[in-house]
């Protein structure tokens, strides 16, 4: 199984276990669920817009997507075999993506984007910061410390992502496009191995930065 599954899979686990002996039994049975065989992939629906957005990928859960929450979880598939998405109730396409990959696929103009989160951090000490320059005629999208901290990240061509590992501190962000510039987003206390996607979406003049915690459907035979 894929190294980050497993690290998101554990950060859902540690955070069942906090909640108490209560949990005991629920966390036994997530510890001996079925795992994804070798050669699964990991794909989730991001919805940049400002509407709201049923999404199902292959046979598992609808979902509802939009303004407060991005993205959809990690749906499992069979990496290099067709599978359908459908948004809203409608098929949206047919796809295949790699083995023992994560993809996050973007409606874009009638059509589904696929865009690769595998190349990532796996230091079960740090968390993952991934960041998405989905803002409408934005080239380059940056990312930064707010009140004049360390650039995160700078010049991400539109319609791509990438990652880098931070300590889990506490922190605000300010992203933008050009001297544009998002609201201000604080950045909520990760753990290590927290996966946190931060989505540049709305325009180049006038953008929006927002977050989520990344998660992976649980896998189910």
């Amino acid at each position: 199984m894929n190294p980050r599954a497993l690290t998101l899979r554990a950060t859902l686990l540690l955070g069942t276990c906090l909640a108490g002996p209560a949990m005991a039994e629920g966390v036994l049975a997530q510890l001996y669920a079925p795992r994804p065989p070798a050669g699964s992939a990991f794909v989730r629906v991001v919805n940049p817009s400002a509407d709201s957005l049923k999404v199902q990928i292959s046979n598992g859960t609808v979902q509802a997507i939009g303004p407060s929450q991005l993205a959809s979880s990690y749906a499992t598939v069979k990496g290099n075999e067709t599978f359908s998405v459908t948004l809203d109730g409608k098929p949206a396409g047919q796809l295949q993506v790699a083995p023992d990959s994560f993809n996050t696929l973007v409606p874009q103009d009638g059509k589904l984007q696929v865009l690769d989160d595998s190349a990532g951090s796996d230091d079960a000490l740090k968390a993952e910061l991934r960041f998405y320059n989905l803002a409408s005629d934005c080239p380059k999208g940056s990312l930064a410390v707010a009140d004049g901290g360390p650039v995160l990240f700078a010049d991400v061509a539109a319609h791509s992502t990438t990652a880098r590992a931070i300590n889990p501190v506490s922190a605000s962000l300010s992203a933008g496009c050009g001297k544009a510039t998002a609201e201000k987003l604080a950045l909520p206390q990760l753990k290590p191995g927290d996966h946190y996607s931060l989505f540049l979406t709305g325009s180049a003049t006038a953008p929006v930065l927002r977050g989520q915690l990344s998660s992976t459907d649980l896998y189910a035979k």
